[in-house]
């Protein structure tokens, strides 16, 4: 599957080429290596694979496409400012307001990853952002180096020292995948990917 024009128009009755224009160019950035299009295909996948009710399903499938349309590693405010944006789309498209507040409230969980008990669209949303913690090692590997790539302006030692921190959080939540379908089928290798990766950024040089 493909984050492609032909999916993205299966959601609108509007004519979408124009906005749709506008997320493949924000997510085609210079500093993007891992928040590119194709995580977005990745989540799409994810949430193809599972049994999801409307109009649940369709929120969960706008929310994947913009949760990461703005992302600067340099700022702390990337998820406020896709949930902007896709604010602006969505009505722009004739969405209700209702779907839309639901999409940005989707968007807005993937600042921290925690929904609330009985959050089970949003426990769907997260898991799927965070489904690449639970992947064989090789991949796990490769998405750490892609985001290291997009931290490229974080000094080394400053980098192990937060990533870890980041990380460590994950290991000390109850759980990491807050959907039971995720949790049955990626928690234990979400776990021991994690571990892997803090030991070898706080190994020493």
């Amino acid at each position: 599957m493909t984050a492609s024009r032909e999916r993205f128009r299966r959601l609108f009755r509007s004519p979408v080429d124009a906005i749709f224009d506008e997320i493949e160019t924000a997510y085609s950035g210079p500093v993007r290596r891992y928040h590119t299009l194709a995580h977005i295909a990745d989540c799409l996948d994810q949430l193809d694979a599972i049994d999801q009710p409307e109009p649940a399903r369709r929120r969960i499938e706008l929310a994947l496409w913009w949760h990461d349309a703005v992302y600067d590693p340099t700022r702390a405010d990337n998820e406020l400012q896709s949930a902007a944006l896709a604010q602006r789309h969505l009505a722009s498209l004739g969405e209700t307001t209702g779907a839309i507040e639901e999409v940005c409230r989707l968007i807005l969980l993937t600042t921290g990853h925690t929904v609330a008990a009985g959050d089970d669209v949003g426990a769907t949303l997260v898991s799927i952002d965070l489904s690449i913690l639970g992947r064989d090692p090789t991949a796990y590997d490769r998405y750490a180096a892609q985001v290291r790539a997009e931290y490229a302006h974080v000094p080394e030692g400053a980098f192990r020292a937060g990533r870890a921190r980041v990380m460590a959080r994950f290991l000390e939540a109850p759980v990491i995948y807050a959907d039971p379908y995720f949790r049955d089928r990626l928690e234990a290798s979400a776990r021991f990917n994690i571990a892997r990766e803090i030991a070898a950024l706080t190994a020493p040089a």
